[in-house]
């Protein structure tokens, strides 16, 4: 007996036309469209080909024009300065427009580029929702990116404008924006015409005469903007991701699929509904950011929140339970990281004891492996449904989750669960045949992909296809190696590159990271692939101990090794873990797996930009000579 979710599903794949032409009618259009999916391209699918609307006034003015301008659109929690501050839709309607005006008076119209290098603050949603006004394309760079980073993204989007701030706050620490983006401007080829920044109380910055602008004096001279027309599959942003060759791919979005798939997702993925408080824990530099702070939310007609502070330490673990309670949030999103660093910090969930937090309906998390005893610690403590889910950022929304608003499906501890509308995903081998239920493979999904995919990538329409459609024909490639289980569930076990060769066998270090992470001792660990002589690679688990854990730590790494050996066999060849104090991760919560592996291997390795303490990989590699490896630490 099938369910709501299979009947869905099985339409989308079966009529993709007529199953995203039913979502659309949650979209206010301009004009409707004249072919929903348009294949005349192929492999550069279009959706919505003919169809007009404008982005911001989805997610802004039609709310206001409806009578609902009053209603809370955006609140912002800083712990980092003791401030919140909520803005109702109609002054977020007034601030966009008139915002966008000030754009419009630099010179900024419809296709051009606005780079923004902001912090969490309000003015940054303010200004992505200024460039979707006027039809530019806007490229959100995480605040605080090193310069030769943000030089990179300016010489690749070339931008008429870009958007700072005197200045972000980490944790108690003021860093100052403008020395980074005044360098990056000095080793870019290409010169803005013009910075708009924002002048933040903790630090001002020194404008340049001639360039800058301070954004207050300049709003105040605009006249506000009223939304420009732009086709379905104009461009609404560029979001650069690492690329291997170290030149950052910019992710195309468009406009006309991804409101219809990030509305559509609202409601059947996330369960909300219009006026609750929807709350993501990210930032607005990562696509997570872009998705559901920004845009779903606020076209879906839901309360965003946004966030300045940490999950522990603004001030304490405590802090998003306050949030929870403070603001009546209903859902939240965030990284198994943030859980991971809770737990480690109060393993007995005390502090959640202490907030009411009876309005708190759902946990969704993504943005690596959720591992299972951090699913489980979640659920016992929260009581309510915790829903790991996988996507990346060229996909813009979810590939694989747990339909919350179409039906509750039963939750297998580290499954993404099923895929969602659109997505067709498959496990393939190298030969590019499916492989056996269960069976670890290249996760795979075949085209043409759903709405809100990435388009292609800007300036570079081979590099789209040699990067995601050349390995495997006819599917998109996502990087990612799991397995598909008899039921159909997808278990995504790591990265392709995260799958190690042990004597012939493939073995997934995730698949070793749940056993460690099960250990009651064990806060979060990490497993990579060492070189070997003999067996080609070896895994080595390095693991963050809970806090207050005291036992000598020879008997931990003598346990977890045992625990291993019982779970996956002798063939893991599992022998060696260290303990250190943190793991180096992005500043988005990824842990640098692969960073890892090269200075064990004594590799070249490049600092990653995204990086969010470098004085860790020091640290680690310290560990690993202990261990003997990490012979020769290099850096390019």
């Amino acid at each position: 007996m099938t369910g709501r979710y299979d009947e869905l599903h099985a339409r989308s794949l079966r009529d993709p036309d007529g199953f995203w032409a039913e979502a659309a009618e949650k979209v206010d259009w301009i004009r409707r469209w004249d072919v929903v999916l348009d294949r005349s391209d192929a492999p550069f699918y279009r959706w919505f080909s003919g169809g007009v609307l404008n982005t911001c006034y989805n997610a802004v003015d039609r709310h206001v024009e409806r009578g609902r301008g009053g209603q809370a659109a955006i609140i912002h929690d800083s712990p980092v300065t003791g401030t919140v501050r909520t803005l109702t839709y109609a002054e977020l309607l007034d601030q966009v427009s008139r915002f966008a005006g000030a754009l419009r008076g630099l010179g900024v119209a419809k296709g051009d580029r606005v780079i923004i290098y902001m912090p969490m603050v309000p003015e940054a949603v303010v200004a992505m929702l200024a460039c979707a006004r006027l039809g530019a394309v806007h490229s959100v760079v995480f605040g605080g990116f090193a310069p030769h980073e943000l030089a990179t993204r300016i010489e690749d989007a070339k931008p008429r404008v870009i958007v700072s701030a005197s200045c972000g706050i980490e944790g108690s620490r003021v860093i100052a924006y403008k020395p980074m983006l005044d360098s990056a401007i000095e080793q870019a080829a290409h010169k803005p015409e013009a910075c708009v920044v924002l002048q933040r109380p903790q630090a001002t910055a020194a404008l340049t005469p001639g360039r800058d602008h301070d954004w207050a004096g300049l709003v105040a001279g605009a006249s506000p903007a009223e939304c420009v027309p732009v086709a379905a599959t104009d461009p609404l942003y560029i979001l650069y991701t690492s690329g291997t060759t170290g030149q950052p791919k910019g992710i195309v979005r468009d406009n006309g699929g991804h409101a219809v798939a990030l509305t559509w997702s609202m409601a059947h993925l996330y369960g909300v509904q219009p006026g609750e408080v929807f709350w993501t824990a990210s930032d607005v530099g990562w696509v997570v950011g872009h998705s559901y702070i920004v845009y779903a939310p606020l076209m879906h007609g839901c309360t965003s929140l946004v966030y300045e502070g940490k999950p522990v330490g603004t001030p304490d673990a405590g802090a998003f339970w306050r949030v929870i309670a403070q603001h009546g949030v209903r859902t939240l999103f965030t990284a198994p990281t943030a859980f991971r660093a809770i737990k480690r910090e109060d393993p007995e969930g005390r502090m959640i004891r202490e907030r009411d937090l009876s309005g708190f309906r759902a946990l969704f998390l993504a943005g690596e492996r959720s591992d299972p005893d951090t699913l489980r610690w979640a659920e016992e403590k929260l009581g309510v449904p915790v829903i790991d889910h996988w996507w990346q950022t060229e996909t813009g929304w979810c590939i694989a989750g747990n339909p919350l608003g179409v039906e509750l499906l039963p939750v297998k501890h580290g499954s993404a669960t099923k895929p969602m509308p659109g997505w067709d995903v498959r496990c393939l081998d190298v030969s590019n045949h499916e492989v056996a239920a269960g069976d670890i493979g290249a996760i795979v999904c075949r085209l043409p992909l759903p709405p809100g995919a990435l388009q292609t990538l800007w300036n570079a329409r081979e590099r789209y296809v040699k990067s995601y459609l050349t390995d495997y024909p006819g599917y998109y490639q996502t990087g990612d190696a799991g397995f598909i289980d008899e039921d159909g569930y997808v278990h995504i076990m790591a990265r392709t590159d995260d799958i190690i060769n042990v004597a012939g066998h493939r073995l997934s270090t995730g698949a070793m990271e749940e056993i460690l992470a099960s250990h009651p001792a064990v806060a979060e660990c990490a497993v990579i692939g060492v070189a070997d002589d003999l067996k080609g690679q070896l895994p080595l688990g390095l693991m963050v101990l809970k806090a207050g854990i005291t036992r000598p730590h020879e008997e931990i790494v003598k346990e977890v090794v045992q625990l291993v050996r019982d779970q996956i066999g002798p063939v893991a060849a599992f022998k060696q873990a260290v303990v250190v104090e943190r793991l180096p991760k992005t500043r988005s919560g990824k842990i640098l797996r692969g960073t890892m592996q090269k200075i064990a291997d004594s590799e070249t390795y490049r600092m990653p930009a995204t990086i969010d303490d470098p004085a860790i990989l020091a640290e680690i590699a310290e560990a690993l000579r202990r261990l003997g490896y990490a012979k020769v630490e290099q850096t390019a």
